[in-house]
């Protein structure tokens, strides 16, 4: 197997209200790459500049990031042939690697608007290297800039950065460095295309921490409903669990409940309600272990907020009873 370690550069509307934004809001300019074999030695490298076919104007906002000009993009190949070029470097065999989830999520949207296949039915795995690097070398999760990275590790300056070949090539040489055994083993997961049957659902177990990722849902009440969102299974045992800390939701975003298995402690769940791009809601759910004080926090958190929206519901009961006193007073 071989990673691909990619880069993209993109163009975005004048205006964020413009028509085309709605269907791309992004468009590709540029593609750059490294083949990295299975000791994450280059074998392969690969730059296409992309002729715009959307937006004809370079965004000001882009202009002062890449260091491209309209001139130059329109001697650039259209995308679909940029596409089948890269696709057959990247072989059939391969994982890929991004300094962050946006230029996946992008290349996909720029592949479903030109109808060209796509790389997965459902979701797979792929290697964050942004994340990668926070977790090896600073002990937690991260967003570096690619640049910081660079620097950080003594990386020698060979190629421009903001350009898709030098970050790749970037990524490539920071992917190298990442040698922690518990590091290489946290692949991330991909979520453009959602499982479209229960049974395809995602169960995926790593060091410390297990993810599930949902098919679609009609809306965030039947998702928070499902008896397997809501759910909590140890990923030591494989047990389902009992709460001791009951589903709620801090603010709206995401939900948490803690439950507790006899053998491996207090497990927390972190639901995250999200949507794909046609609408659909999934949920992305991580669970870990935790501490007695995680718990006695978390189980805080959900008083409190249940105490506010009590009081909230008291004094709103208030207000009408007094505005129902004033009419009839009226009358």
């Amino acid at each position: 197997m071989n990673y691909v370690v990619f880069d993209l550069e993109w163009n975005q509307p004048m205006k964020p209200g413009d028509e085309e934004a709605c269907a791309l809001p992004f468009e590709i300019i540029e593609v750059g790459a490294v083949l990295l074999n299975e000791d994450r030695q280059i074998i392969g490298e690969f730059s296409e500049i992309v002729k715009p076919n959307v937006y004809h104007r370079i965004n000001i906002y882009t202009k002062e990031i890449v260091n491209l000009q309209m001139k130059e993009l329109r001697k650039g190949k259209p995308f679909p042939e940029v596409m089948d070029r890269f696709m057959k470097f990247c072989g059939e065999d391969c994982i890929f690697c991004t300094w962050g989830p946006g230029d996946l999520v992008e290349l996909q949207r720029n592949m479903k608007y030109y109808d060209l296949p796509p790389l997965s039915d459902g979701p797979f795995r792929y290697y964050d290297v942004q994340k990668m690097f926070s977790l090896e070398f600073e002990g937690h999760k991260g967003a570096r800039a690619l640049d910081y990275a660079v620097e950080f590790l003594n990386i020698q300056k060979s190629e421009a950065f903001h350009r898709a070949y030098g970050d790749a090539y970037y990524t490539a040489k920071i992917f190298e460095k990442i040698t922690s055994p518990e590091i290489l083993e946290k692949f991330s997961y991909d979520t453009y295309h959602i499982p479209q049957k229960r049974n395809e659902e995602v169960y995926a177990s790593f060091p410390g921490y297990s993810k599930y990722i949902s098919r679609g849902f009609r809306d965030k009440t039947e998702a928070i409903h499902d008896r397997e969102v809501i759910s909590s299974r140890c990923p030591v045992c494989n047990n389902r669990l009992k709460k001791c800390v009951r589903t709620f939701t801090p603010g709206g975003k995401y939900y948490l409940n803690v439950a507790v298995c006899e053998e491996h402690g207090y497990l927390k769940s972190k639901i995250r309600i999200k949507k794909t791009d046609e609408g659909t809601t999934y949920v992305v759910k991580t669970q870990r272990f935790v501490t007695e004080d995680e718990v006695a926090q978390i189980a805080g958190k959900r008083a409190h907020i249940h105490e506010v929206k009590r009081m909230k519901e008291e004094l709103a009961k208030r207000k009408a009873g007094k505005s129902r006193q004033k009419k009839e007073e009226n009358e």
